[in-house]
């Protein structure tokens, strides 16, 4: 017989005395503190991007004279605007290599995984890199949106102080969820979008003592940031777009529903290419800086094409100017607004994939405009005296892909009616976001956000809104006391292998085969009566097979989906699980220890 017990690691130094736990009221002061940090950090980060903006395509050096929701004069520089993204882009992946890999991309993901895989670990670091790349990226005209980096830095700060202050993981993914919806309502003015961003995407537990923080944070920095950006919704809709006592009848009623379902489309088409370009991009000839020189490339000819056809680069940046021209009833055109929404989902996409850095929430917002845009336009043309209006539209549908791609449905609702303050489409935005979200769980269960960390391996919840013990992995929590016996063996031989270890699990193994767990309590069966037994009579099958990295949250899931009572927990390296990948054991007495455990932190 083989004994492979598994002994208890020592917990990495980095984490030693991670146990600190912080009353309530400590814990808000530190939001306050948080939230503050991310203000100013929205504050110098837009700042940062004017600049960058106005050398890139004005070749002047000022931050004053630019405002992202006004297009700006025709660039000097001609047909050489197209090499802008290029060299922007050579300047994103040095910095991007050189120093913090994750700020690669669209920042949300990566603080997903680190609440649901690393502890709620994000590096300080990957604030100041990430708000530096991000500014470039989007100043040099890559089709990307500010308020991933945003959340990052947030995220960042907020992980970073936990991480000073050794506090228990809880604390530590309540601060850093702080951070991140105080950057996006700092970015955007929307508190209550803010806190909801944070609930729905990030947060495991929604509670009195993660969601009060939350709270402050959001409205501590949306307070200090519109000192600096004034009380504005982030666009402006003309009031005449709707006229009072207005109510919209079957036939528009019925176009939002469309139009929702045609946005739950369009938000799985943007989910797909998006992740074919981020898998493709890598695999092309060359190295990180000849895959995004072939990206930017395309990116620079798309912005330059409308440029000469429209007179302005419409997908270049956060594409705000685009949007709010939409909404002043500037751009009404079907075939233009198609374009401009084909144009920018493929811009994003093919951003991304070559290692622009920046969110995906902007383009969201672009896509939906355009797309709602053109169903208001249709019905406008063919139904003239309907009351279809085309701004209506594209607010309803700005809702619907932000809702449908990103998959937080009552974060879509609210940060529509807060960017807008248009209380008009309400009830058309909630039947919209509701039909794209549901549209696109039916095509694709993972949003914008999650598709990224499941083709790398790290999957994200479905459900996510749980309790914060849920979010251990199993390698934290798992029973390390077994030893692995072959299914022959007598059960007289396996009484005499845990006689010293009444509580030590027996893996039972079928040759390369994982057969099945045998618990045998010292004391329980007779030698003489079982003598002739092996561990075959005894072995129970009602087990599930994960990986040590895998979440709580997720093995419970699995047990109860297929009716089993305990998790067999293997190396995650290894693809075909044997007897000797075992690494520990699930059981009801593992998942009451993490319970009780969360319950009295």
């Amino acid at each position: 017989m083989t004994d492979t017990t598994i002994p208890t690691p020592a917990a990495p130094a980095e984490f030693a005395g991670e146990d600190r736990t912080l009353s309530l009221p400590v814990l808000v002061v530190l939001a306050f503190i948080i939230g503050v940090v991310a203000a100013l950090g929205a504050v110098v980060f837009r700042f940062m991007i004017a600049v960058v903006h106005n050398l890139f395509f004005l070749g002047k050096l000022s931050y004053i004279s630019y405002d992202a929701n006004v297009f700006d004069p025709a660039s000097p520089w001609g047909p050489f605007i197209i090499l802008a993204p290029v060299i922007g882009g050579l300047v994103v992946v040095w910095l991007v290599q050189t120093f913090a890999p994750e700020a690669k991309g669209h920042g949300v993901p990566e603080v997903m995984y680190a609440v649901y895989h690393n502890k709620g670990n994000v590096r300080g670091i990957v604030a100041v890199v990430k708000s530096i790349a991000s500014a470039i990226s989007i100043g040099s005209g890559a089709s990307v949106g500010r308020e991933g980096p945003i959340i990052q830095i947030g995220s960042s700060f907020g992980s970073t102080l936990a991480r000073v202050l050794h506090l228990a993981r809880w604390q530590k993914i309540t601060l850093l969820s702080a951070g991140a919806g105080a950057g996006i309502a700092a970015t955007f003015n929307t508190p209550l979008g803010g806190v909801l961003f944070a609930v729905e995407l990030l947060l495991p537990e929604v509670s009195n003592r993660t969601f009060l923080p939350v709270v402050v944070a959001t409205t501590t920095a949306t307070s200090i940031a519109r000192y600096v950006f004034g009380l504005a919704p982030a666009f402006y809709v003309p009031e005449a777009a709707f006229p009072h006592g207005h109510i919209s009848g079957p036939l528009v009623l019925g176009s939002f529903g469309l139009l929702g379902l045609a946005a739950g489309v369009a938000s799985w088409a943007f989910i797909r290419f998006l992740a074919w370009c981020e898998d493709i991009f890598p695999k092309l000839p060359g190295n990180a800086y000849t895959q995004n020189i072939i990206g930017m490339l395309v990116i620079g000819v798309v912005l330059y094409g409308f440029q000469l056809t429209t007179g302005h680069p419409q997908t270049a940046g956060v594409g705000y100017a685009t949007i709010q021209s939409i909404l002043n009833g500037d751009t009404v055109g079907f075939t233009l607004l198609l374009a401009l929404f084909i144009g920018k989902l493929f811009a994003t996409s093919i951003s991304l994939g070559a290692g622009a850095s920046g969110g995906v929430f902007s383009p969201s917002l672009f896509i939906g405009a355009t797309l709602g845009a053109a169903f208001g336009a249709l019905g406008t043309h063919f139904f003239p005296n309907e009351g279809f209006s085309v701004i209506e539209f594209a607010v309803v549908g700005m809702g619907a892909i932000v809702g449908g791609a990103t998959g937080a449905s009552m974060t879509a609702i609210v940060m529509i009616f807060e960017m807008t303050r248009d209380y008009h489409v309400i009830v058309p935005l909630v039947v919209a976001v509701a039909l794209a979200t549901g549209m696109r769980r039916a095509l694709i269960v993972e949003n914008i956000y999650t598709v990224k960390l499941r083709h790398r391996g790290q999957p994200i919840p479905v459900i996510r809104h749980t309790n914060m013990y849920l979010v251990r992995q199993a390698r934290e929590l798992m029973n390390q006391d077994f030893i692995i016996l072959p299914i022959t063996t007598s059960i007289t031989d396996a009484l005499a292998a845990i006689a010293d270890r009444p509580l030590a699990h027996i893996i039972v193994s079928d040759g390369p085969r994982i057969a099945g767990v045998a618990r045998l309590a010292a004391g329980s069966y007779t030698p003489d009566r079982y003598a002739d037994q092996t561990l075959k009579e005894v072995t129970e099958e009602d087990f599930v097979i994960s990986p040590d990295t895998a979440i709580l949250n997720t093995i419970i899931s699995r047990m109860n989906r297929r009716g089993r009572g305990r998790a067999i927990i293997v190396n995650n390296r290894v693809r075909i699980p044997r007897p000797e990948d075992v690494v520990g054991v699930i059981a009801a007495s593992e998942i009451a220890s993490a319970v009780i455990a969360n319950h009295y932190a």
